[in-house]
């Protein structure tokens, strides 16, 4: 099976989440929607600039800022990483959809999400605080979480 259709359960710059290519792969894990979206994570800033069109009033912003994702006017959820062993799998990966590993809307369950997972990138921590998200004007910005 290629990089592409994997599920990987990794220890992300925020929490412990479910990194994939294809959406499709998180839905069924987390057993939601396939009309909700996902953040996309981006090993560079660059990789951002190449994708959208950032507001001026907010670039500085999001060069910055650590464990925040955005909302852009597009519609589409951004958040840039940081951490450097997520780095490592994000670089192989391109960009790839990320989410908090467990069932929509209930707890972490770490036994659950091993079974889930088709590839995990060991060591796991302990789960987290999720990124905060904010939504991004052309002049103001929102917090949504």
């Amino acid at each position: 099976m290629s990089l592409e259709h994997l599920l990987f359960l990794s220890d992300t710059d925020t929490t412990v989440g479910f990194i994939s290519k294809d959406a499709r792969r998180i839905d069924r894990a987390k057993q939601r929607p396939p009309s909700k979206h996902y953040i996309t994570a981006l090993p560079s800033l660059r990789s951002l600039t190449t994708l959208t069109r950032i507001p001026r009033s907010h670039r500085r912003r999001i060069r910055r800022r650590r464990h925040e994702s955005y909302i852009l006017p597009s519609g589409h959820s951004y958040r840039i990483v940081h951490n450097a062993r997520h780095l490592l799998l994000l670089k192989r990966l391109g960009r790839a959809y990320t989410s908090s590993a467990n069932l929509s809307d209930a707890p972490y369950e770490e036994a659950y999400a091993r079974q889930a997972a088709d590839v995990i990138v060991e060591p796991l921590g302990p789960p987290r605080a999720p990124s905060r998200i904010y939504r991004l004007g052309r002049q103001k910005m929102k917090r949504l979480r």
